[in-house]
């Protein structure tokens, strides 16, 4: 499996968050639209197939990630 690059997992785990939170101020369709694409290519990228999966696959995916850090699943 391709593993994607660190920095790359690193921006669209940046990104989902800052849109997520956007989306949840504000409601917008654009904002929407572009979490529901970063969260694509976060799957695509992870080989998951749900948001949620993709996330905790990107930060183990991170540099200085611990295999049995499951501190992500409690946010």
């Amino acid at each position: 499996m391709l593993m994607a690059h660190p920095p790359v997992l690193r921006n669209l785990i940046e990104q989902y968050e800052a849109l997520r939170v956007l989306h949840a101020e504000k409601g917008g369709q654009e904002a929407r639209q572009r979490m529901d694409d970063v969260a694509y290519t976060l799957c695509v990228s992870t080989g998951t197939s749900d948001v949620d999966s993709a996330l905790v696959a990107a930060r183990h995916q991170l540099p200085g990630a611990r295999p049995e850090d499951d501190s992500v699943l409690s946010a």
